[in-house]
């Protein structure tokens, strides 16, 4: 199997290798700020197996596709803090943005400046705990059952949309699983530095005849002094 790099460099492999096997073997450093990968162009998990010739390139938070990696990362790590701290509250979605992330919840009190610093502070301790991420995929029907058993009504209406014979893939850190595409970083240690800096109302799908949800705005960085 061949490799062909950005740099224009190659590496061969007897067998197939993930795409952070294959930064690792580059090098350790890269390894370790990597958060994506590209294959033959088309963004990849960290934990994407390569099994055959292709272009590969290792994103870091200095790619724009690598630094959504990051910030999607940190949105799981957000919905994991609020469901410890308030375990009824259902979760919503959680995207990247141009300039950081966002979750929106529906929790069952009026959520307050107070709420969002211990947020912030949870947050912080799942990063220091340095919970890898893992990735498995299920079918829809065990998705919709994991689902409705946490009581995750939102989640559990974007799964009924799915095809039927689709494979949802689940990304698990700890105590926390979310069914998603990906990609994300390797493990929450990656996250160094965070910040939530505000709320808003957000009516669920952008429907104003929906449910209002609760949407937090965060940014996060791989070393305290970008945050800064």
């Amino acid at each position: 199997m061949k490799i062909s790099l950005k740099d224009g460099s190659e590496r061969e492999y007897a067998g197939s290798k993930s795409v952070i096997a294959i930064a690792s073997d580059i090098s350790e450093g890269l390894a370790r700020i990597a958060t994506a990968g590209e294959i033959n162009g088309e963004t990849a998990d960290l934990r994407t197996v390569v099994d055959s010739d292709c272009d590969l390139n290792i994103l870091t938070f200095q790619d724009e596709k690598g630094k959504s990696a990051f910030w999607h990362t940190a949105s799981h790590i957000m919905a994991q803090a609020v469901k410890r701290l308030y375990p009824d509250t259902k979760c919503a979605i959680g995207p990247a943005i141009d300039n950081g992330f966002y979750y929106d919840f529906d929790f069952s009190f009026p959520f307050t400046e107070e709420n969002l610093a211990a947020i912030e502070k949870e947050m912080k301790k799942i990063v220091k705990q340095s919970l890898p991420l893992e990735v498995f995929e299920v079918k829809k029907e065990e998705a919709l059952s994991y689902m409705k058993e946490r009581q995750e009504d939102y989640k559990v209406e974007m799964i009924e949309e799915l095809p039927e014979d689709e494979t949802i893939t689940f990304y698990k850190q700890g105590d926390y699983e979310e069914f998603c595409a990906g990609p994300h970083v390797s493990n929450t240690c990656v996250i160094k530095a965070i910040k939530l800096l505000s709320t808003a109302g957000a009516y669920w799908r952008g429907d104003e005849k929906n449910k209002m949800l609760t949407r937090i705005y965060g940014i996060s960085f791989p070393k305290a002094s970008e945050l800064k």
